[in-house]
C-alpha cells in the first residue's frame, strides 16, 4: 500500500482520482447536470485509465514487450468494453457502432502515431521488429472486409434481408473471435521467436510490486465501471449541448476516453525507446478490438441488449478503417521510424475527425 501511495505522490496526474468519488457524488445528488457530469466523468477516467497503466506495466514488466503489450491492450481495452456494454444495455447502437469504428482507427492512427512522434522527437530513428507489424494489419484488413460483409448483404434489399444480415453478423463475430484466437497461438506459441523484442531501450522507473499491482487491477476496474456509467448517460445530452453529433462522440471522444490507459503506456515506451512495445499496444489494441470486442458485442446483444445488434456499419466507418489498416501496414512495414512518420499518421486522424465533426447528425446510415 505504501507503494502505491508513492506512485499517486509521485505523480501530478494521479491526483486528479479525487474527481473519482466527486463525479459518483454528482451522479446521485444532480443527475439532470448532463454536461457537468460528462466532464467530470471524463477527468476521474483519465487518472483511472494512467492508474490501469502503471498497474499493468508493473505486471507486464516481468513478462516482456510482446506478452506485455497484449497485456497492456487487454487491460485497456477492458474500458473500451465497459463502456460499449454500458452503451449496448442503453440500447445506444449508433455509440455502440461507432465506438468500435473509433477504437479501431484511435489506436491504429492517432496512438501509434503519437507514439512515433513522441519517440522520434527523442531519438533520432527508431526500429522496431515489424512481424507484429504486419500480423496485426493484417488481422485488421480481414477484419474490414468481415465488416464490409453485412453492408454488401443489407444492399441487395431481399426479402427477409434483417433476418439474414443478424444471422451473417453472428457467424461472423464467431468467426472473428476463432481468427483471434488463431493469431494469439501464432505470436505466443508457435512463432514466438518472430515477435521477440530487440535489446534496446531504457528501462523504466520503479514498479510496483506485484502484491500491489495486481489488487489495484482489480479496484481500478470496478471504479471504471462505475465511471464509465455515468459516463454513457451523460454523453449524448450533453454531446447535443456541445453541438457533437453521436458519430463523432463514439468516434473520437469514446474513442479517446477509452483508450487512455493504454496510450499513457505506449507513449511511456516509444519515449524509453521501447517501441516494439508501443506497437504491440497500438495495433494489438486495434486488432483486439476488431477481432475479439466488437464480435463479443454482438453475441451480448442477444441477452443484454434490446435487440439483437448486427456488423453493419455506414460506409463511411468502414472506409475509415480500411483506411487506417492499410496505412498501419504501410508505415510498420519497415522496422524503422522518426517523427515525421508520427505526424502524418496523426494529420490522417485529424482528418477523420474534423470530417466526423462537420457532417450533420443522422446522415451515417443504419444503426
Amino acid at each position: 500500500m505504501n507503494a502505491l501511495i508513492e506512485e499517486v505522490r509521485h505523480s501530478p496526474l494521479l491526483w486528479l482520482l479525487v474527481f473519482v468519488p466527486v463525479v459518483i457524488v454528482a451522479a446521485h445528488v444532480v443527475p439532470e447536470a448532463h454536461t457537468l457530469l460528462f466532464v467530470l466523468a471524463v477527468i476521474a477516467i483519465v487518472p483511472l485509465a494512467s492508474l490501469l497503466s502503471h498497474a499493468t506495466e508493473a505486471v507486464a514488466e516481468r513478462t516482456g514487450d510482446a506478452v506485455g503489450g497484449l497485456l497492456n491492450a487487454t487491460l485497456g481495452n477492458l474500458t473500451e468494453l465497459i463502456i460499449a456494454v454500458a452503451a449496448l444495455r442503453a440500447g445506444e447502437y449508433m455509440l455502440v457502432k461507432a465506438s468500435i469504428a473509433g477504437a479501431i482507427v484511435t489506436n491504429a492512427l492517432f496512438m501509434l502515431g503519437a507514439s512515433l512522434l513522441l519517440g522520434g522527437l527523442k531519438h533520432h530513428v527508431q526500429e522496431y521488429n515489424r512481424a507484429g507489424g504486419r500480423l496485426h494489419s493484417a488481422l485488421l484488413l480481414m477484419a474490414t472486409i468481415a465488416l464490409l460483409s453485412p453492408s454488401a448483404v443489407a444492399d441487395l434489399n431481399f426479402p427477409g434481408m434483417e433476418a439474414a444480415v443478424h444471422r451473417l453478423s453472428a457467424a461472423l463475430a464467431v468467426l472473428l473471435i476463432v481468427a483471434y484466437g488463431l493469431s494469439l497461438l501464432f505470436s505466443l506459441r508457435t512463432h514466438k521467436e518472430l515477435f521477440a523484442s530487440g535489446e534496446h531501450g531504457e528501462a523504466g522507473g520503479p514498479a510496483l510490486p506485484i502484491a500491489v499491482a495486481v489488487p489495484t487491477l482489480l479496484a481500478v476496474t470496478v471504479l471504471v465501471a462505475l465511471v464509465s456509467e455515468i459516463f454513457v448517460e451523460s454523453v449524448q445530452k450533453a454531446a447535443e449541448t456541445l453541438g457533437m453529433t453521436p458519430a463523432f462522440v463514439g468516434f473520437i471522444v469514446v474513442a479517446l476516453v477509452g483508450a487512455a490507459a493504454e496510450m499513457a503506456v505506449a507513449f511511456s515506451a516509444a519515449r524509453r525507446d521501447r517501441l516494439d512495445m508501443s506497437v504491440s499496444i497500438a495495433l494489438g489494441s486495434a486488432s483486439q478490438i476488431a477481432l475479439f470486442v466488437a464480435p463479443v458485442l454482438v453475441l451480448l446483444s442477444y441477452v443484454a441488449g434490446p435487440k439483437p445488434m448486427d456488423l453493419q456499419f455506414w460506409p463511411g466507418a468502414v472506409t475509415m478503417v480500411m483506411i487506417a489498416a492499410v496505412v498501419a501496414s504501410f508505415v510498420t512495414n519497415g522496422g524503422r521510424s522518426a517523427w515525421f512518420v508520427g505526424a502524418l499518421l496523426l494529420c490522417i486522424y485529424a482528418i477523420f475527425a474534423m470530417t466526423l465533426y462537420m457532417v450533420p447528425p443522422g446522415s451515417h446510415g443504419p444503426v
